[in-house]
């Protein structure tokens, strides 16, 4: 069930509605029941891959908090790393399988070929499962390896392990942020489902706000932009050039609308239900460096590698060329974690380059600025950081979009040799999905993106704003608000929902 389809427009109000209605000890109870039956809309036997994710680490939990009470037992470190590595590696086995398992044969057999041995072994038909690169991360975090130097929520005692596993297996299957996030850590979600909570009115406004921006963003936005993006894409012999590369800008902007506002539809939801869930971008586009943008976007995608990957390798706390080398990996395994392509990889794998590129040069351009007199605080040098950040940044979105690494290589040959910048001005673009008026349309929309992410970035929050209007007011904001949704939205035959794009990692 998707949150853009007409099925969850009916679900979640029911869910809402129970949810305040029955007794207080039931509530999480009705939240469990809710949210399987969410994800088993896509395919019930979904739900048994969850539930052994859910059983794995629950047990893992339990064992921990067991052997932390003999702290006496000479070997209770061992064992502690025993029982977390078998967690960790129970779960990833669930994920190579069911996500990498083709793609690990097919470098097998590429790798056995240069040796002349011929390797037939068929691929696997394997339908992979809705969300399971967020919710096995998300139990992982609840118990990681610490025989190889990991920490975890309930390793470090910032958190006791849950004893009650109906409650455990609600902060693994919260619907809202079940299937693309964020990644929730068991300190701050588990402890807010351990109260039930009563109806807030302000907080059901509040969160009524954040899904309709999120909708705006996915149906309104994102939804047309991907009209534009698959049309030149999905010919791009015959798009080249400025074709190409205004799809290439424009899907920048696609995969921010169509992530984020999941994860905005996701913190409405939680915040009707009176549970906060972690924000997952900070106005990503307006970073003025590779590495601020990456402190702004899927932050908790982005803390969860800094955490359980790049600080146990090492982090900053080593030698130069090992740290750039921690940061390289941390990319790497960053693109794989999103598919199983080698396009991913490098896509991973730009990202980091650019980090270590810029701090290697960082002494030059402090020099430089110095020469220069520059003043870093000025508007026009922000904004020459800025375009420079999304240059790059769109860039590596080639690898992410094109459906392979030699798609991706011929796409950018095509952008090379290519010369059409006429098309800019002689309505051209008009005839790739989206006709004049919402092609304009489009980026007048992707313009209040950006002011509304520039007004965020200055600590003005337009939710607070409406708060303070008189409540005839904030009823008129929000039925504007859900007509202009339904007026302006793309919607497919039969209101055909597109799915989010994360759905397929």
């Amino acid at each position: 069930m998707s949150f853009n389809s007409s099925d969850f427009l009916i679900f979640f109000p029911i869910v809402v509605l129970i949810y305040f209605l029955i007794p207080q000890k039931l509530k999480n109870y009705w939240l469990l029941i809710a949210s399987y039956y969410f994800y088993m809309c896509w395919n019930a036997k979904y739900a048994l891959i969850i539930l052994f994710s859910t059983i794995v680490t629950y047990l893992s939990g339990l064992a921990l908090d067991t052997l932390q009470q003999r702290s006496a037992d000479p070997l209770i470190t061992r064992k502690k790393k025993i029982v977390v590595a078998i967690s960790v590696l129970l779960n990833l086995s669930l994920l190579f399988y069911f996500k990498y398992i083709n793609f690990a044969i097919g470098i097998l057999g590429n790798a056995l070929s240069v040796f002349h041995i011929q390797l037939n072994l068929p691929s696997v038909d394997i339908l992979l499962p809705v969300g399971i690169s967020f919710y096995t991360f998300q139990t992982m975090s609840y118990t990681i390896d610490v025989a190889l130097g990991y920490t975890i929520d309930v390793y470090r005692g910032n958190t006791c392990a849950e004893k009650n596993f109906f409650q455990y297996a609600l902060f693994v299957s919260f619907f809202p942020q079940l299937v693309a996030g964020p990644i929730e850590r068991s300190s701050h979600l588990l402890q807010q489902l351990a109260t039930p909570h009563k109806f807030n009115s302000d907080e059901a406004k509040s969160g009524l706000l954040l899904m309709l921006w999120g909708f705006f963003l996915k149906i309104v936005l994102a939804d047309r932009i991907a009209i534009f993006v698959d049309w030149v894409y999905g010919d791009y012999h015959t798009f080249g050039g400025w074709y190409l590369i205004v799809a290439t800008a424009l899907f920048a902007i696609q995969i921010y609308c169509d992530f984020a506002g999941y994860s905005i539809i996701a913190m409405g939801a939680a915040q009707i239900l009176g549970i906060r869930l972690m924000e997952n971008f900070q106005s990503p586009y307006l970073a003025v460096s590779v590495a601020d943008f990456w402190r702004r976007w899927h932050i908790s995608l982005t803390s969860w590698f800094r955490d359980y990957l790049y600080i146990p390798l090492g982090g900053s706390r080593c030698s130069k060329w090992r740290k750039y080398m921690n940061k390289m990996i941390v990319f790497l395994v960053s693109g794989l974690w999103h598919g199983a392509k080698i396009s991913f990889v490098v896509w991973g794998g730009l990202n980091g380059l650019y980090q270590i590129i810029g701090e290697i040069l960082q002494p030059l351009r402090d020099k430089l600025v110095k020469l220069f007199r520059l003043n870093r605080n000025s508007i026009g040098h922000k904004a020459v950081h800025i375009i420079v950040t999304f240059v790059l940044i769109d860039f590596t979105w080639i690898f992410f979009r094109a459906n392979s690494f030699s798609e991706a290589l011929t796409i950018l040959s095509q952008i090379i040799h290519v010369h059409n910048p006429w098309i800019l001005f002689d309505g051209s673009l008009y005839n790739c999905g989206l006709n004049s008026k919402n092609f304009c349309f489009m980026l007048l929309c992707i313009l209040l993106l950006f002011v509304t992410d520039y007004l965020k970035q200055k600590k003005i929050c337009i939710r607070e704003i409406v708060a303070r209007q008189d409540a005839w007011c904030q009823v008129l904001i929000i039925a504007f608000s859900v007509v202009f949704i339904l007026v302006f939205g793309i919607y497919g035959t039969s209101y055909d929902a597109s799915k989010f794009i994360y759905f397929q990692f």
